[in-house]
């Protein structure tokens, strides 16, 4: 029996990528650069499943393909906002996502964002390398304690919800929670957390507030100016989940002239390129996008998508499918 043909867009662990050569006749990206809509057009001519990243950008004219061999699009992360929905319907496209296996670690470094941002890490460190440092005095780089302070969460799923139990079993913080949809009781009582209706009712209650919702059209810029002005002055913003959910430019106007106590990215709009003036904020901490940079999570990610493979090539429904 011919094993079905999968191009893997980038590279991906090693005990992954032997998997899926075992298993499927597979070619991989060894360049492991985001590849054009041409190549991505290409590919979906050849191959019977493509397994992208959230580096491609699978919009209408990366999926403009009439003839299109490619039956699944096995994506490597939970998110899927860069592959365009209707263009995949209208092939007729079985989409999979990867959820559970990367929410711990995700939240796991928003947490070290959180805590960076507050306790000033990336100013003293910056300072060490710089051979600033005079050594200890009572008013240096002074803080924020986390302890017992609120924490609001906007997006409340799997990486919204440990993030949640982070926050109010390791550090005592009252959770606040604004969500598209209503949370059960008991999902919220396990960190004794409080569902507002909105993102303006949670804002101005927080002194931090941490995204966890998905990207997309429908969040593009869900922060902005008039919702940074929400905030509490000396509150702290922390972004794990896709970077066009802030207007960056805004978010750069509320750091420079102290509408808000700073923030905290590890995922930004247009990423890899990062905004000269986001670079000037000394009271901004910046990840490149490692919120599920451990090799327990990224090999649980690929071998997720094996799973959803090997079901849609049996012929039985992939327990991740999102399209």
């Amino acid at each position: 029996m011919v094993k079905p043909s999968v191009l893997v867009t980038r590279r991906w662990p090693a005990a992954v990528e032997a998997r899926l050569a075992e298993n499927y006749n597979t070619v991989l990206n060894r360049g492991d650069k985001p590849m054009s809509p041409a190549q991505i057009r290409d590919a979906l001519r050849s191959y019977d499943a493509v397994l992208p990243t959230v580096t491609d950008t699978l919009n209408s004219e990366a999926l403009d393909v009439p003839a299109a061999k490619t039956r699944i699009l096995a994506n490597y992360g939970v998110g899927y906002s860069h592959i365009c929905e209707s263009a995949a319907r209208s092939l007729g496209m079985t989409v999979t996502n990867t959820p559970d296996v990367l929410s711990e670690c995700t939240a796991d470094l928003a947490m070290t964002l959180l805590l960076m941002v507050a306790r000033r890490a990336g100013e003293g460190e910056r300072e060490l390398r710089a051979g600033g440092w005079t050594g200890w005095r009572p008013t240096h780089l002074i803080g924020t304690k986390v302890s017992g302070k609120t924490l609001g969460i906007v997006g409340f799923g799997r990486i919204g919800q440990e993030m949640a139990r982070r926050a109010h079993h390791g550090f005592g913080m009252k959770i606040i929670v604004q969500n598209r949809s209503r949370v059960a009781h008991e999902v919220l009582a396990r960190c004794n957390a409080t569902q507002v209706d909105s993102i303006e009712e949670l804002l101005p209650q927080c002194d931090f507030v941490s995204l966890h919702c998905p990207g997309g059209a429908a969040n593009r810029h869900l922060i902005n100016a008039r919702r940074l002005d929400l905030m509490k002055p000396d509150a702290f913003l922390i972004n794990t989940a896709r970077g066009e959910v802030i207007d960056e430019f805004a978010l750069t106007q509320a750091l420079m002239f102290d509408i808000i106590g700073g923030a905290a990215l590890d995922v930004f709009d247009g990423e890899p390129r990062i905004s000269q003036t986001l670079m000037q904020c000394d009271n901004l901490v910046m990840l490149p996008h490692l919120g599920s940079a451990t090799r327990e999570a990224r090999e649980a990610m690929g071998f997720r998508v094996l799973e959803n493979l090997d079901d849609f090539f049996d012929g039985k429904p992939p327990r991740d499918k999102v399209i």
